[in-house]
């Protein structure tokens, strides 16, 4: 597989709301981008006012990829992303444009610089007496204590209640005898070993009260802009609300209107704090990042410069970690 990081690739981050969309569209055309998006929910068609989408006029402006492409019951990944964002790269890259990946989550940035983490096949055997003992009276606690003892790099940094990871780290030692923990350090050895990487990697930054501000706007324009109405259309034309992507953020808390779960305002509430607590998760994912140089929207100059800077000269920006 070519090595898509050999030329000059841009990430442009931050969580929701913070005011990435017009700052992308300033660099692609300025710079002969093209962007792609890297959002977990634009990608979903007729679901366009709750995962605020880049609208036609500014899809006229720059072309957009990776947005609008699967039907919202379609099945997708970080592993799915990561096959078409590369072909997506190399299609830019033939017109002799430069990729800039935009969005905000993390996970999706994360798997096509580092990888798909791969994880061996358990055995179902093993999952099933795993998920019996889960299931006793007392699973857990016996269950904590026995990765303990079999992993307990892996049991130091998961909580004692995290079903999820404790009955995973088990699945993984009982099928192979190795820990989670060697799985981790064995990819983290193989990226370091990995050619450099030519990734200019920038997030975008507000104070946290102006970022909270701004989705508690967002909010309220979702709901101006027809947010309901979308919700009851996209039931009207078969998704279910158990759908993976009728559970994102919006999505649920119209639905649970429309079901008669919560009040209008409560929908209305929930939904501003869900989405901070988002912004919230987000910002941590990716302050984790040392090489993302941190700006906030309104140093453009600066952002320009820097790009300019990256794409003209052939060492990498990352890890200045520059902060205004």
């Amino acid at each position: 597989m070519n090595d898509i990081f050999a030329e000059p690739l841009i990430f442009l981050a931050g969580p929701t709301a913070i005011g990435k969309t017009e700052i992308a569209l300033h660099i692609a055309e300025r710079f002969n981008c093209e962007i792609i998006g890297v959002d977990s929910m634009q990608i979903y068609q007729y679901m366009d006012i709750g995962t605020a989408k880049p609208g036609r006029a500014e899809r006229a402006r720059v072309r957009h990829h990776l947005i609008d492409y699967i039907k919202p019951d379609g099945q997708y990944n970080a592993a799915r992303f990561v096959r078409d964002c590369r072909r997506a790269i190399s299609e830019i890259r033939g017109r002799g444009r430069v990729p800039l990946l935009t969005g905000g989550t993390g996970l999706y940035f994360t798997a096509l610089q580092d990888g798909i983490f791969s994880m061996p096949e358990i055995e179902q055997s093993v999952r099933a007496d795993i998920q019996s003992r889960l299931a006793a009276d007392g699973g857990c606690r016996q269950l904590y204590e026995e990765l303990k003892q079999s992993d307990p790099e892996s049991a130091a940094r998961i909580h004692a209640n995290d079903t999820y990871r404790i009955t995973r780290a088990l699945e993984i030692y009982r099928t192979t005898g190795k820990t989670w923990a060697s799985f981790i350090a064995a990819h983290r050895n193989r990226q370091a070993a990995a050619p450099r990487k030519r990734i200019l990697k920038i997030a975008l930054t507000r104070a946290r009260d102006e970022l909270y501000q701004r989705i508690n706007q967002r909010v309220g324009i979702m709901i101006e802009q027809g947010l309901l109405a979308e919700v009851e259309g996209l039931l009207a034309m078969g998704f279910t609300a158990a759908l993976k992507s009728m559970q994102s953020l919006g999505y649920r808390h119209m639905v649970n209107f429309i079901n008669h779960t919560w009040s209008w305002q409560e929908a209305l509430e929930l939904l501003a704090r869900d989405t901070r607590r988002y912004a919230k998760r987000q910002l941590t994912w990716f302050k984790a990042d040392k090489e993302i140089i941190w700006l906030p929207p309104d140093k453009q100059d600066e952002i320009f410069t820097m790009v300019d800077d990256f794409l003209n000269n052939t060492e990498q920006l990352a890890g200045r970690n520059i902060e205004v």
